[in-house]
């Protein structure tokens, strides 16, 4: 008996062996340079995913399913590394820049990875102004516990929040785009001392906090229920997203083939370690009640537990250091997608120019933050979350299809790394993520038809006729 085969493709696909020629993953890639070790790719994957979701959005999961926010957590998690294996093995046998877009091309064909790619603009871009709200946010609890005074409401929030502009989160944006354009080196260098500080301070949260830990305030423990944990994980996955990123870093990785999937693993797992611990260590200080609602939850804490604005000012600090990292890095992951959709011809070709001088891409770095300062500056944290969230798991849903779709189809082109119990695992991601992404509630459902429909479009009058793929195959 013959083995099962997938038909053939409904449209383009990019064939998984041209696009690791053309991206020079096993040298040096597209004029880019590959200086980042495994230390700095997994610095960079704490950087782009530990921010604002623990500092800033904790608050909100506590709301839906109180102490149960732990469960939430691990459900999240849980998501996560099913996907997080199906990024491995695709990050290992295509090690390029593009990331779930790439992936998308070499399997699922040039339309669906286009809305992939659509979507990426969603979570590494809007995520950029969502966590640049949050830096504004502690940036004047730090001011606060300094000086014993704010940044003007004006100057500080957005419209949605009472003020009128948030010039804090332009300008975090605006320095991230600096450091950028000079240099991976430095960017990454940068990236892994913030993550290590950032770590460092939420491990002396826990410290503190677990000093007035009372079991009391554990109880009762899933007030909600099951749809709490439910609607706590939809929200806290939020503290999950860029995990992924690391991938768009396969073409300045050091052996990417292996230093990718070790990097999402142990990424995954010290990221999980640490939200466990502090909403534990949060929710037993003080109770749910105090955590609910609290912007910056951390700090609030950590004085009441001390009696002191010392510690919680400590807290401020590291928090603005964790969610300036958290721009910096998804910023970085942000460029480098428009870059691989620029090279295939799908988005202008602006975004591909690399500096001879910096190995960067400046043009297309400078774009990104001016466009994506603009919802920064107006623009509510609560707006974009669910729908960043929403978009981020179709996304990863395309991820877990794409690996099993490439094992049939080029089962040469594999890496150091294989999912174990194939096609079990990418089948459990898939399950995981559409369960989530129902949990974001039928409101969110729809703005995201809405910006599925509008990338449809786009890809119809802009993206479809000037393909590079279809100028080859003339298709």
């Amino acid at each position: 008996m013959s083995p099962l085969r997938l038909p053939g493709p409904p449209y383009r696909v990019k064939d998984p062996h041209q696009l690791i020629a053309e991206s020079g993953a096993d040298l040096e890639g597209h004029g880019l340079k590959r200086t980042m070790g495994l230390f700095q790719l997994v610095c960079f994957g704490v950087g782009a995913v530990v921010g604002t979701g623990i500092f800033v959005g904790l608050s909100d999961s506590v709301a839906e399913a109180g102490p149960a926010v732990v469960l939430s957590f691990v459900l999240a998690a849980v998501t996560c590394i099913f996907t997080a294996f199906s990024f491995a093995e695709l990050g290992s046998a295509i090690p390029v820049s593009g990331s779930s877009y790439s992936f998308a091309y070499a399997t699922l064909g040039e339309r669906v990875a286009f809305l992939v790619g659509w979507c990426l603009l969603l979570e590494y871009g809007v995520s950029v102004s969502a966590v640049a709200v949050g830096w504004s946010q502690y940036l004047n609890e730090l001011l606060d516990s300094l000086f014993g005074r704010q940044l003007p409401a004006a100057l500080s929030s957005g419209p949605g929040d009472g003020g009128v502009i948030n010039l804090p989160a332009v300008i975090v944006v605006m320095m991230a785009a600096t450091l950028l354009v000079r240099g991976i080196r430095e960017s990454a260098g940068a990236t892994a001392a913030m993550a290590v500080l950032k770590i460092t301070v939420l491990v002396m949260f826990c410290a503190i906090a677990f000093t007035a830990f009372e079991h009391g305030n554990l109880t009762p423990f899933a007030a909600h229920g099951a749809g709490g944990v439910t609607a706590g994980a939809s929200l806290a996955f939020f503290s999950y997203i860029g995990f992924d990123a690391i991938t768009t870093a396969g073409e300045e990785v050091k052996n990417p083939r292996r230093n990718i999937p070790v990097a999402i693993m142990i990424c995954i797992g010290l990221v999980t370690l640490l939200y466990c611990a502090v909403a534990l260590a949060a929710i037993g200080a003080l109770g749910p009640d105090a955590v609910s609602d609290k912007p910056a939850a951390l700090s609030l804490i950590v004085d009441r537990v001390t009696g002191s604005t010392v510690g919680g000012g400590i807290i401020a600090f590291g928090a603005i250091v964790a969610i300036a990292s958290v721009v910096l890095a998804v910023m970085y992951g942000q460029t480098r997608i428009l870059m691989s959709m620029s090279r295939d011809g799908l988005v202008p070709r602006v975004f591909e120019r690399v500096s001879p001088r910096t190995s960067t891409p400046v043009a297309n770095t400078w774009i990104v933050a001016t466009v994506f300062a603009v919802p920064a500056a107006f623009s509510s944290l609560d707006v974009v979350v669910n729908l960043t969230t929403i978009g981020t798991l179709a996304t990863m849903v395309a991820v877990n299809i794409a690996v099993i779709v490439l094992r049939r189809r080029n089962p040469e082109v594999r890496g150091a790394f294989r999912i174990p119990l194939h096609p079990v695992g990418p089948l459990l991601g898939v399950g995981f993520c559409v369960y989530l992404m129902y949990g974001t509630g039928w409101t969110t459902w729809v703005q995201f038809a809405v910006f599925l429909a509008a990338g449809a479009v786009l890809y119809a009058c802009y993206g479809r006729s000037r393909s590079r793929l279809a100028g080859r195959s003339g298709v």
